[in-house]
């Protein structure tokens, strides 16, 4: 996976937020949009109240795992997407989140 893939600028983030089609779960939110090009794209949010920023940290590394090990069904995909963690998350096991958010990314049309 490479880092064309990532969004990393906030106007981008902003732009798929505003955008207002969203699914939910326990442990994230996922803000999407659709897009012409033939490849996904995805951004990670942490928020501070989860904790410092070792923990937060953490999470981007194994939200990216998760993406990483899933990336194959997903990657014709023509969307973008913002996926931000919820604090839930830290009390379920990689497995468990790694189940809702592949389930969560296999259901965005």
């Amino acid at each position: 996976m490479k880092n064309q893939n990532i969004i990393k600028k906030n106007y981008h983030f902003q732009r798929i937020i505003n955008n207002k089609r969203f699914i939910n779960s326990k442990s994230f939110v996922i803000y999407y949009k659709n897009k012409s090009e033939n490849n996904f794209m995805y951004g990670i949010s942490v928020g501070k109240k989860i904790g410092n920023s070792v923990l937060r940290n953490k999470l981007k590394r194994q939200i990216r795992h998760m993406i990483k090990k899933c990336f194959d069904k997903i990657k014709n995909k023509q969307i973008e997407a913002v996926i931000i963690a919820k604090s839930f998350m830290l009390q379920k096991t990689f497995d468990q989140n790694y189940k809702y958010l592949k389930t969560m990314l296999e259901a965005i049309k």
